[in-house]
């Protein structure tokens, strides 16, 4: 295994969705993974973000809700399996602090499907 900045983008994802769901994301990695690498319906890509947000804390409000959801469409693509496709740490940080129109859809409707988006680093 070559350690490159690809590597590093990678662990920013997992210790990301660690964050966001106060446990380590190996399974849900692994999940999703399976399914989207499998040609039948993936059943890890309907799961409710808000169903892996970690309960001790209050569901997140108006912003806050908007900055999750960047985060983890973030930690999905950092989680790419080509580390060639994984965005760098630069576009990621200018990701982060671009400013963002309010979410189109509601926090509890959004699902991990949705946040596998491939096209999150274009415009």
């Amino acid at each position: 295994m070559e350690v490159n900045e690809k590597c590093d983008v990678y662990s920013f994802g997992v210790l990301t969705l660690e964050v966001i769901m106060g446990q380590h994301p190996g399974d849900l990695i692994s999940s999703l993974s399976s399914s989207s690498s499998s040609s039948s319906s993936s059943n890890g890509h309907a799961i409710l973000l808000k169903d892996v947000w970690d309960q001790r804390l209050p569901p997140p409000t108006n912003q806050v809700e908007e900055q999750v959801v960047v985060a983890a469409k973030l930690a999905f693509a950092c989680l790419h399996a080509n580390p060639m496709s994984r965005p760098t740490m630069q576009q990621v940080a200018w990701k982060l602090s671009k400013t963002r129109p309010s979410l189109p859809i509601e926090f509890h409707l959004i699902t991990l499907g949705e946040l596998l988006d491939t096209n999150c680093f274009t415009s």
